[in-house]
Parts: C-alpha cells; sequence; structure tokens
C-alpha cells in the first residue's frame, strides 16, 4: 500500500526563478548547494523533460549507498509541478519498494513561492517505518535552494 507525507514551505523567491532552478537546471545546481549530499548529477537518458533519468552520485556525507536513479515522471510546466520517482538505488536499497518525491510551487506575491511537497512510498515489509528525515531533507533542499537564489545566482 501506498503511504504519503506531504508538507508545506514558503520561500522568499519568485516562482519562475524557482521553477527554473527546480526542474531546469537541477542537475548543476544540487551539486553546488550540497555537494557533501551529492557529488554530481549524470543525465543518463532524456532531454531534461518527462522520462528522463538521472544519476545522482552521492558525496561524503552519504555512507550508506554510492547513488541512485531517479526518473522525471510528473511533469506540467503551466502548474509548475515536478515528480522524480527513485529507479534503482538508493531508497530502494533501504527497505523501499517504491519512492516518489513531488513539488508543486503556487506564487503567492512577486517575490514569495508556496512549495507543496509530497513524498509518497511503498515499504518492503510493514515493520519498515517511514524515515523522519525525508520530507525534512526535502525541505531543507528547498532552503538551501531558496537561500542560494537569493544570493544572486540563477
Amino acid at each position: 500500500m501506498i503511504k504519503e507525507a506531504t508538507t508545506q514551505e514558503k520561500v522568499d523567491v519568485g516562482i519562475e526563478a524557482l521553477w527554473r532552478a527546480l526542474a531546469k537546471d537541477m542537475r548543476f545546481i544540487i551539486p553546488k548547494i550540497i555537494p557533501n549530499l551529492v557529488r554530481d548529477v549524470e543525465v543518463i537518458e532524456g532531454d531534461g523533460g518527462l522520462g528522463t533519468v538521472f544519476l545522482f552520485n552521492f558525496g561524503s556525507d552519504v555512507s550508506t549507498v554510492r547513488c541512485q536513479k531517479e526518473k522525471i515522471v510528473e511533469l506540467d510546466e503551466s502548474l509548475h509541478q515536478i515528480g522524480l520517482q527513485v529507479i534503482e538505488g538508493g531508497h530502494l536499497r533501504l527497505g523501499f519498494s517504491w519512492y516518489k518525491t513531488s513539488f508543486k510551487l503556487t506564487s503567492v506575491g512577486e517575490h514569495e513561492t508556496l512549495v507543496d511537497l509530497k513524498v509518497a512510498y511503498e515499504t518492503e515489509t510493514e515493520e519498515t517505518p517511514m524515515p523522519a528525515q525525508t520530507t525534512k531533507s526535502a525541505l531543507a533542499f528547498i532552503k538551501c535552494l531558496e537561500n542560494y537564489l537569493q544570493n544572486g545566482a540563477v
């Protein structure tokens, strides 16, 4: 059975800049803002659109797994919505049989965006708990992205 965890965060960045960073330039920006967690991101299939597969090579602060493949399974530019599903490695080696993170952005002002975050997952056994860090890590990433964009890097 698929379970979900949701949360929301308001960031002080306009929706277009945040969308570009999250959906278009993600593979270049992530290693810059969290290099100890993600060393680099490679596109191994696709053109950055729906169906694109990324290989995330983890950095020195991630000791449990070396890499993770994720695929863009949701992409709606008009709604500013993107969903990435883990298809190999990473969370799938940590007791999950299915794992997807989705972001939906909503403008709440010229320089403010509401980020709705949803993590949907299925565990291999009922005893496998969802780690509390899952949504916290995604929100921490959004805050790092906000800081990066506020400091003039676009």
